[in-house]
């Protein structure tokens, strides 16, 4: 009897068709209507290489959610920086970056409030760093956003909202410089183009001519 995959399964009645994807963890999600078991076990079965080369590729992104348990990494500006945990006697848990290695000063071990610095540091960084980049493409590109907003998100990059307010995901900064400038005019791009048609990626492409790359190494990260 075949092994089969572990798997999280979605029914949804409204769904016509069955639909395999990866979350965020890696974790097999199955989205369907109402179907019986053995309609699943064929259809692991039968997508059983294309499951095994998704999870392959999942394996290869950088920038995962991290493992505090074993030796871990933490991307930024494109870069991979060992991440080390160091017990110490002082009450507060404090991140370090040096540059080249990031350390996590800690008196209690959790792993919620170890999250809670890197999310602050890359928040900060972005806060740093995102808003004269804006400003400068926003006048090279001649619109205007209205605001720019930080959040931490499992999905998006970036967002512009219809009335031009403009959303980064803080992990941004996990990202090389060039990718980091392409989601800045990609999000520009919909002050004056809100859809994905050919005019708006003329526009994009008028302003990063080799934006195509920046897409294709975007697509080696993960939020």
């Amino acid at each position: 009897m075949s092994l089969l995959p572990h798997y999280i399964h979605i029914v949804n009645p409204q769904l016509k068709h069955i639909y395999l994807t990866l979350n965020d963890e890696g974790e097999l999600v199955i989205k369907s209507p109402k179907v019986s078991s053995k309609q699943i076990e064929n259809l692991l079965l039968k997508k059983s290489s294309w499951i095994s080369n998704a999870r392959k590729r999942f394996q290869a992104k950088k920038g995962k959610s991290i493992d505090f348990s074993q030796e871990s990494e933490l991307y930024f500006l494109g870069e991979s920086h060992a991440l080390i945990l160091v017990p110490y006697d002082k009450k507060r848990t404090k991140l370090h970056f040096d540059g080249d290695i990031f350390t996590l000063y800690y008196s209690h071990y959790n792993e919620n409030i170890f999250q809670k610095h890197i999310d602050t540091f890359y928040k900060n960084e972005a806060k740093k760093y995102i808003p004269e980049h804006v400003k400068k493409w926003a006048e090279v590109m001649s619109v205007h956003p209205q605001s720019i907003a930080f959040r931490k998100t499992k999905r998006q990059w970036g967002s512009c909202s219809a009335n031009n307010r403009l959303s980064f995901n803080t992990m941004m900064m996990k990202l090389p410089l060039d990718v980091i400038q392409y989601i800045i005019v990609h999000e520009l791009a919909h002050i004056t183009h809100k859809h994905h048609k050919k005019a708006f990626w003329q526009c994009v492409e008028c302003y990063l001519p080799a934006y195509k790359n920046q897409v294709k190494e975007l697509k080696n990260f993960t939020t």
